[in-house]
This record gives structure tokens, sequence and C-alpha cells, in this order.
């Protein structure tokens, strides 16, 4: 082959990843945009306050890439992408798309949230570090075995009863609000939802498909790859339907599924990942759930304390995410 003719076949290859990006983010965008018009739109109807449609369906339909990003990487044995893209989808939510959001517009965070479902957040995240410790209880090697679960699997059920029984108790919507929506036939807020889910899920897999192409271009491992560059395109849906949320002046879905998606992400994606097929996970990976877990505490005390996330603690954060960023990287090239 003709050097010329082995950089055209490159150039069509990267041009190829790159149309796949731009398209996925469009569907991204737009997908967001509809679901979040949907979802609110429900949620008013029947009664059911912003907060428990974000930490449900809002934040179940944005981590539908991750769930099947981690499973098919589980099943084909990438266990450092599967684990990669939950660890690395979570620190991505709590600094990027909760910073970002309230970079742009600072957000009133409801106390459910403060006293029940971050706590949560936090706690399970310190649970799949003691799982993942098997060495300290005489095991060969560090695992998420099928029995850790199943554990993660009951307390997901858990946490989806008591979200919804506690929902339903507050139904607090405002007249107005059931009069806007009744404005808009359930069909169209139903159909408004579904086309949204499925722009976000079709989106963020061909931004995954383009991105990840691209890093394996360039040698990168896959532990880099799943804690950035997977991780980043499974976290584009959170990301454009938070930020669109908080714009919309839907701040409880914008903050219910940051904190929900990361809830989702541990006890139903690695739930299930690891009830089928056992993962064994690489060491460097108990720094990075130490580090989420750092990261999720210290931002929780400002948060509780003033019922908000303000602008500029939202910079701090999207700042701490880079500064992550340049951790892993220096990581990849052994100065660390």
């Amino acid at each position: 082959m003709h050097p010329f003719d082995f950089i055209n076949v490159i150039g069509d290859y990267m041009i190829k990843a790159i149309i796949f990006l731009i398209l996925g983010f469009v569907l991204l965008v737009k997908g967001a945009d509809y679901f979040v018009d949907g979802a609110s739109g429900i949620a008013k109807k029947l009664r059911i306050p912003s907060i428990v449609i974000g930490l449900t369906i809002v934040a179940f339909g944005t981590s539908a890439p991750e769930l099947a990003v981690s499973m098919t990487a589980a099943l084909k044995g990438s266990n450092d992408i599967a684990i990669g893209n939950v660890v690395g989808s979570n620190i991505f939510n709590t600094l990027v798309v909760l910073g970002a959001s309230a970079a742009i517009t600072p957000m009133i965070v409801q106390k459910e949230i403060i006293k029940a479902d971050y706590p949560i957040s936090i706690f399970i995240t310190l649970l799949l570090g003691i799982f993942c410790l098997d060495k300290l209880f005489g095991a060969e090697n560090m695992t998420i075995g099928r029995i850790d679960g199943i554990i993660l699997l009951i307390c997901f059920a858990g946490f989806m009863f008591i979200v919804i029984r506690e929902g339903l108790k507050n139904r607090d919507i405002s007249e107005n609000e059931i009069e806007n929506a009744k404005a808009k036939p359930i069909w169209l807020t139903l159909l408004l939802t579904v086309l949204g889910l499925a722009g976000i899920i079709i989106g963020g897999d061909m931004t995954v498909d383009g991105a990840k192409e691209i890093a394996r271009f360039f040698g990168l491992s896959e532990a880099l790859i799943g804690l950035t560059v997977v991780a980043l395109g499974t976290s584009l849906p959170e990301l454009v339907t938070s930020i669109v949320a908080a714009k919309k002046g839907e701040s409880d879905i914008a903050v219910g599924n940051v904190v929900g998606s990361n809830i989702f992400n541990i006890l139903l994606i690695l739930g299930v990942s690891a009830t089928i097929l056992p993962m064994n996970v690489s060491t460097t990976y108990i720094y990075d759930i130490g580090i989420l877990l750092a990261i999720c505490i210290i931002f929780f005390i400002p948060m509780a304390i003033k019922k908000k996330v303000s602008r500029g603690m939202g910079i701090i954060m999207v700042l701490t995410y880079a500064l992550y960023t340049t951790y892993l990287i220096l990581r990849q090239l052994g100065k660390i």
C-alpha cells in the first residue's frame, strides 16, 4: 500500500468517528430537550413531584447508555471499561454535570436530596469500595462477585420503593402547574418522553462509539478509556438533560437526575453486571473509588449548609474535574 493510501484510510476512519460524535451530540441535545418536557408534563398530570421523576424516570433514562456499555463490556471480559465507566461516570456526574448546570443556573437543592438521597449515594460508594477490598478478607483477587451484585440489586429495589412511596405521599403540585400540564394532551407528553429517551440512548451510543474509536486509535489503555472517554460519553445524557432542565427552571429534575443516576450506576448497573458475570477489579480503581467518595463528601457539606449549588461552587466543581483528568493522564504516562 502506498503511504498516501494509508493516510487516506486513517483520514476516512477519523472522519467517520468524528461524524458519529457530532450526530450523537445532536441527538443528545434534542432528545434531552424532549425528554425533560415530556417527563415534567407527566409528573404534573399525575400530581407527582418533579424530584421523584428526576430520581426515577429521568435518572433511569439517562443511565441507559452506562447500563448498555457496562453490561456489554462485562460480558466481553473488559472489566476495566465496565467498572471504569461507572466510577468515571459518577465522578463526571458529580463534578461536571452538577457543576456545569449550577455554573449556568444556580440551583436550589430540596431537603429530601440533602437528608436522604445524597447520603445514600455516599453510603453505596463506600459499600462499593468495601466490596472491592476482598484481599483484606483473605481473598487472592479483588472482585465484585455475584453475591455483591445481588446485594446491590436488593439495595436498588429498596431505594426505588422508598422514593416512589415518599413521592406519592407528597403530591404538592400547584394548581397553575396542573393547568399548564392539562394544556398538552397525554399522548403528546408520552410521545415527547419516548422520542427524547430514544434520542438520548441512540445519541449516547453513537457518541461513545466515535469517542472510543478515536481514543483507541491513539493507543490509550482500557482503564483510561473507561474512566474518561467512555464515562464522559455515557454521561453526556446526564449533562445535557441537567443543563436543559436547569435552564427551564426544573432544578429538581436537574439535581435529582445527577443523584439518581449515581445511585442507578452503582446499584443497578454494577449489580446487574456482577450478578451476570463476576468482575475482577484493578488495584488502580481503589484509588478512583476513594476519590469519588472524597468528592461526594467534600461537596455535600456546603450543599447541605446552603441548601443550594451556587455558581461559584459549580465552577470549582468543574475545575476539580479538570485536576482529576490531569491526574489520570499523568498516571497513564507513569508519572504518578
